[in-house]
């Protein structure tokens, strides 16, 4: 179905997804509270972080979408981090607080 597809459209909905699964897992309770259950036991660790940070995650799940639109191997990296890209650039868009620090430097103390 999605080869029938051509590169623009495969890329747009691979863009749509990824925003789409990276919001719901750093910005929201999740279907009957799931995600929020998964971050409190998953705490401080490595992948409780890594819930909290859009663009971190991004790059995670844009992984397994590089492989729906990229054709060939030598394609991968660029597709991979494009993908991740244009998400986060549609999470700036949308983002109602205009203020919000990235969680990084929020524990620097740098605003």
């Amino acid at each position: 179905m999605l080869n029938d597809l051509s590169l623009e459209m495969r890329l747009l909905l691979c863009v749509l997804a990824i925003w789409r699964l990276t919001h719901l897992i750093v910005a929201e309770d999740g279907p009957w509270d799931v995600i929020v259950k998964v971050r409190v036991r998953l705490g401080d660790s490595q992948a409780g972080r890594a819930m909290d940070c859009f663009y971190c995650l991004s790059l995670w799940i844009a992984i397994p979408f590089t492989f729906v639109v990229a054709r060939h191997v030598w394609d991968w990296f660029i597709f991979w981090l494009a993908l991740s890209a244009a998400a986060a650039l549609l999470e700036q868009a949308t983002n109602r607080d205009i203020n919000q620090i990235h969680p990084s430097r929020r524990k620097e103390g740098k605003e």
